[in-house]
Formats: C-alpha cells, structure tokens, sequence
C-alpha cells in the first residue's frame, strides 16, 4: 500500500512487504534508528524517551515494538499510553526527556499508523535532524546494549490530567466565565483519544452538558478521521436538532480542532485560528504567523489588532520556526491547528478549546454571528497531474517569473499574492502533482484563480 519517509518521522499502511508498508520490521528499523540519533545528539543528559499512542487498531502492537527496540538500545521508557499528540509533547518537557514518539497517522484513515519523532524540547525535528535519523535508518548501523545496560520501563497514565491543569492555568482561559455562561457542548472525538481528554476537560471549565458523539476510544473510527466538513455530518445533524451552543471535532491525535456553529453550520477550519487568534491578541500584543496555504483572513485581525503578520513553509517545524524568530504569540495552521505559546510550541486542540470557550463566553452572542465578524475568505484546493518526466520546478520558475510584478514567495513553491486574492502552488515531494491553492472573496472567484492558473501551467508544461 504506502511507507512514507520523512523528517518527521514515517507513516504507511499497517501490514505486506517490508519497506512497501508499516510493517513490524519498519517499526524496530526506524525506532532503532531514532533511539540511537538521540542519544548521540539530544541535548538532555539522560536516556529517558516518552512514548504516546492514539487509539488506532495497529497501537498496541506497534507500541510493543517501539518499546522493545528502544530498551535494547539501553534507553528507559516512560510510556504514557493513550495520549494526545500535544499531551506527548508536554511530557516531553516535563519528564526532561531526550525526546518523544508519539504512535499516531494523525489524519489518515484506520489502516495507516506512524511514528512521529519529538525532540527534548517536545517539538518536531528540523530539517537537519530528521534527514540524519532518516540517514541511519537507511544504513542500519545500530549498537543495541549488553544485557546489564538494557532500559527499563515506567507507565505514567496521569498525562492527561496534567495537560489539562496546563490549560487551565493559561492567563487568557477565564475558567469562571466559562462556567457562568452554563454553555451546552457537543465533541465528536472520532474514537480516539480525544474521547478520553475532551470530556474531562471540559468538566473541569464548568460546561455540565456535553453530548458525546464517538467518544468510545475503540480505534474504529465512526467516519473519515479527517475533520472535514464532508465528515462531520453526524455532528452537524446534531447541532440542527438545537439546544447546543458549540460543536467541538477533533482528529484522531487532537492537534486539530474544527468547531460547528449552533445551527449545524460550519465554523471553518481555516476560522479556528483566526477567532482564537483574535482573542488572544486583545489581551496580547503582538505577531502571528501561519503557513504560506492558509487564510489571509489572519493577517487581517493581526494587523487590526496593531501586530505583524508572516508566513511560514508549510509544514509544523516551519510555522514554529517562524514564530519563534518573530517572538508570535500566536500562531498555527489553516488545518485547524492552534499554537500557543504560552502553553508551548505544538498544535494543541485542547488549548484551542479552551481559549475559544472564554471569548464565547466574552463575547455573549452566538457561534455563527460570531463567524461573521470576521473576513469572509474562501479556498479552493485543487492539484495538476504530470507525467514523471515533467520538470516541475521549472513550471514553479516560470510561474514566478510571469508573475514577477506582483508579491511573489517562493519559500515554499510560489505563493502570488494579488489585491484581493491569493494563489499558492506546491509540488509533492513523492509524486508528480502541483498542489494549487486559491483563496479570494467568493468561492466561485477561488475557482476561477484555480482554473486560469492550471491552464497556464498546462500550457507551460507542453
């Protein structure tokens, strides 16, 4: 089916030949592999390793392999079990680990499972770091420990808990107002961890009444695990029947959050870091950052609230990279990712949760008339299909060279950026496809940008 390598780890389809898919064997190769890379550069002293799994089918046992690889490599194991992706990174932190692996494909449907690969500061390598693990894994010299120096493991199942104090302690989370606004909830969570975290959460900011749609963490994911609006029809339908204030979805690791308004509408993905972006500048003053694909519609409210905005790569390392370097203090991705911070550098649905639940509360007016106060944007997605011959980055310079009058970047392919609109183009790393974003006032516009941008690179490509 599918092994995909990349710096932040590797994810494929559980089961067929070695090296074609995630199987057993791929699991120890990679393990082994970043186990060893850490210990010769983390800058943590130790040899402690914090591990997480979301509920996926194939968990358990990719989680046994990683961790009898990691303990013949004499590194000690503090496995934190069914976890979110953001409550991995916090233990990172909090364990003063040399780093983390969080077992989970994010996204992608039940029969994929992956390993991605945490630093000791609980963030996502960098380009560097990850093509040198990828570099051992290819070459496969490892040096597993004599019989006296094999690791050991301890299990800690209090993460949870703990991640959800960090989020209440944030400043800007008004725990107070939250609970006298009496907000009635429904979460879809997928089957997966974030049926574990989610309730508990919002227990703890005072909401009474949550309807809980797939909260069981079985693994048997009840749609398409991705938080599209195509998928969410079970929730929407929920909301329609009234009584609720806000919808809550999360994907499988609960590092993306996408929220429905009380009439079953959707909120939008690319809206989730915009609001609580919003929030978080009135009391904050300062930049934001997102990637080169997502909305203008943050630019806008960062620069109405007085901050500067700046785009990153896509890619998680690459908008953390960026904030970083522009001190933001907010930031994330289009997808439904909120950075804070505040809390710490990784996309973290429950931080967005709670952050959004105080500016409902501040605000006092419904989720889809809250929707409304802030630009209206719409994208297009679309790709381009080429033959393997096809020289792709020279499409991507001529592209950049037609359009040289007009704010051109190419950090990350060609991004144009018009009056009014925006057009992004991005080649796969794995495949001949040119991935093409628009976004402009109007869906019809979005496609239309699409549509006239495709002809010309077709033209160009003959």
């Amino acid at each position: 089916m599918a092994l995909i390598k990349s710096i932040s780890g590797i994810r494929g389809t559980i089961g067929g030949e070695v090296g074609d898919n995630l199987t057993p064997l791929d699991v120890v190769k990679f393990s082994a592999a970043f186990g060893s890379w850490l210990m010769k550069n983390s800058k943590a002293t130790n040899k402690k390793i914090v591990v997480g799994r979301d509920a996926r089918l194939s968990g358990p046992m990719v989680d046994s392999l990683v961790e009898g690889t990691l303990v013949g490599l004499g590194m000690n194991v503090i496995n934190i079990g069914l976890a979110s992706t953001p409550t991995t990174e916090i233990a990172v932190q909090k364990e003063q680990a040399c780093g983390g692996i969080i077992i989970t494909a994010s996204h992608n449907p039940k029969q994929w499972n992956a390993l991605k690969l945490l630093n000791e500061k609980g963030e996502f390598l960098s380009d560097k770091d990850g093509k040198e693990v990828l570099s051992l894994a290819a070459s496969e010299k490892f040096s597993f420990a004599q019989v006296e120096e094999l690791g050991q493991v301890v299990c800690k199942n209090d993460y949870g808990q703990i991640h959800i104090n960090d989020v209440l302690n944030l400043d800007l989370v008004h725990v107070d107002a939250i609970k006298k606004a009496n907000f009635r909830v429904a979460i879809d969570c997928v089957n997966s961890v974030g049926g574990l975290v989610l309730p508990s959460l919002l227990k703890a900011l005072g909401v009474k009444e949550i309807a809980e749609l797939n909260c069981e963490p079985t693994g048997c994911f009840a749609h398409n695990p991705e938080p599209l609006p195509a998928h969410l029809t079970q929730i929407s339908e929920k909301m329609k029947e009234g009584g609720y204030d806000v919808g809550f979805v999360v994907d499988p690791d609960v590092d993306r959050l996408a929220m429905i308004c009380e009439d079953g509408s959707m909120f939008g993905e690319e809206y989730t870091l915009v609001s609580v972006s919003d929030y978080v500048l009135r009391y904050t003053k300062g930049n934001t950052v997102s990637n080169l694909s997502s909305t203008r519609a943050l630019s806008d409210v960062t620069v109405a609230r007085g901050g500067s905005y700046s785009a990153a790569a896509v890619g998680e390392v690459n908008v953390v990279t960026k904030m970083k370097e522009t001190n933001a203090v907010i930031g994330g991705e289009g997808n439904g990712g909120v950075i804070y911070p505040a809390a710490h550098y990784g996309r973290d649905a429950l931080v967005g949760i709670a952050l959004f639940l105080s500016l409902m509360a501040e605000e006092k007016c419904k989720v889809s008339e809250l929707r409304k106060r802030y630009p209206a944007y719409y994208i297009s997605k679309n790709k381009i299909q080429l033959t393997p011959s096809t020289d792709v980055d020279a499409i991507l310079r001529t592209m950049k060279d037609k359009y040289k009058n007009e704010r051109v970047n190419d950090i990350d392919g060609v991004k144009i950026d018009f009056a009014d609109c925006w057009v992004h183009l991005r080649k796969s790393n794995t495949e001949p496809i040119i991935r093409i974003y628009s976004e402009a006032s109007s869906m019809d516009k979005a496609d239309a940008l699409a549509q006239k941008i495709m002809k010309e690179i077709e033209e160009i490509s003959k």
